[in-house]
């Protein structure tokens, strides 16, 4: 027959092993206490990233370039000066179509020390040649608009006018030639 009897357990504990457990935890604190710190001072460095703003955004593209809203703001406030009635729609529209004619300029390998002398560069050599005023447009013109001109003669207003329907002329294929470009190229606006 077997007997049960009840045994106790008893722990009895050596100082080394007490000792060691000691030393064991207050490693464990140190440790703690040091990632505690260090996780801080990281969360404190990165705070900026974890709560940044977007200072910047694509407003449009055309092909590979990117325009900004940055640029968008600037030139439209630049607009408004000239042309108090433009809207931001209008200056962006601005912005790609001049996007387009500096890239075709580049493709032709023109130069000029400043973009709008190369848009500029550009028009007189792809554009301009084309326009052509007959005399008979000049004097119609006249005929048309004689009250304009407050009683002056036709040839003290003659290359006034003529100068007037050549930049008519050029405004409208220029128009053309931007419609063309817009065809052949990957435009996407974002303006909200």
């Amino acid at each position: 027959m077997l007997f049960k009897t009840k045994t106790s357990k008893c722990y009895v504990q050596s100082p080394k092993l007490e000792k060691g457990q000691k030393t064991l935890s207050a490693r464990f604190l140190l440790t703690t206490c040091f990632l505690l710190s260090v996780t801080s001072l990281l969360l404190f460095a990165l705070r900026p990233l974890l709560y940044a703003e977007t200072k910047d955004c694509v407003v449009a593209f055309v092909d590979n370039t990117a325009i900004t809203l940055s640029e968008l703001e600037e030139r439209y406030s630049t607009a408004l000066k000239v042309t108090p009635g433009v809207t931001k729609e209008a200056a962006l529209n601005a912005m790609v179509n001049r996007v387009l004619l500096l890239r075709e300029a580049k493709k032709i390998r023109l130069e000029a020390p400043t973009e709008d002398e190369l848009v500029k560069e550009y028009i007189d050599l792809k554009i301009r040649p084309f326009i052509k005023i007959k005399e008979g447009e000049v004097s119609d013109f006249y005929q048309k608009h004689v009250v304009d001109f407050q009683g002056k003669e036709f040839e003290t207003v003659r290359e006034e006018i003529e100068n007037y329907l050549v930049e008519a002329e050029l405004n409208r294929l220029l128009k053309a030639h931007i419609e063309e470009l817009r065809k052949k190229a990957y435009i996407g606006i974002k303006l909200e």
